[in-house]
């Protein structure tokens, strides 16, 4: 059986060196291993690994670093295989995950599962063979969400919009998304198009998409 090349992203020393070791033990090659999103951009571009393990919540930001990296990842590489590991249920973050690639060879598991080495080595393999695995509480989670006007759209396309709530404009996100400019006016207009925002003279569509993006969130705006 060839043996799984992994990049390991973990901002916890203690645990990023624990999972270095279990996976050494079962036979995965850990190319490398870090502490932030971007250098687990870095170190993914370098390696061209099999499968990616990664925390959500990451360097520099904080927040949800880690998934946006691994998002990123699979846009420029749809094959390849990611598990994000988190300490909480966070439905919006499995969503974006399964939107990615084509929903094959991902994983979202809770951290407290990796208790269960048997397991959670199975499920790494699972993903790393082109199945997929997310956690039952994340399941369940996802089948009672209410629905939202904002899940037709990719995880890009999400994060598009919430940009340009910020008031940014088409160059301003490309910048920030490390593409062009033409892409963004892509991903827009993808936007505006399963909104069910039609062109039309007297209403401006672009304003309506951040209305629409800002009653899907939390009272007090968007997490900071």
């Amino acid at each position: 059986m060839p043996v799984t090349r992994v990049v390991l992203a973990e901002d916890e020393v203690l645990l990023r060196e624990g999972l270095v070791g279990l996976l050494d033990r079962f036979g995965f090659q850990v190319l490398a291993a870090v502490g932030s999103a971007p250098d687990l951009m870095d170190a993914a571009r370098t390696h061209g690994p099999d499968l990616v393990v990664t925390d959500i919540r990451m360097p520099p930001g904080g927040r949800d670093d880690g998934l946006r990296a691994a998002v990123a990842l699979r846009d420029e590489r749809p094959d390849l295989a990611v598990v994000v590991l988190s300490q909480h249920v966070q439905a919006e973050y499995a969503a974006a995950l399964l939107d990615s690639g084509d929903g094959r060879r991902v994983g979202y598991l809770l951290k407290d599962r990796v208790a269960d080495v048997a397991e959670f080595v199975g499920h790494l393999r699972t993903v790393a063979s082109g199945g997929t695995v997310v956690d039952p509480d994340v399941v369940r989670r996802l089948l009672h969400r209410p629905r939202d006007p904002l899940t037709a759209l990719s995880a890009r396309e999400r994060e598009v919009l919430a940009l340009i709530a910020e008031g940014r404009s088409n160059a301003a996100i490309a910048a920030a998304l490390h593409v062009t400019e033409a892409a963004v006016g892509k991903h827009v207009g993808n936007i505006l198009t399963k909104l069910g925002l039609l062109p039309s003279d007297d209403t401006n569509r672009r304003v309506l998409a951040v209305l629409t993006y800002l009653r899907t969130q939390p009272p007090g705006g968007p997490p900071r």
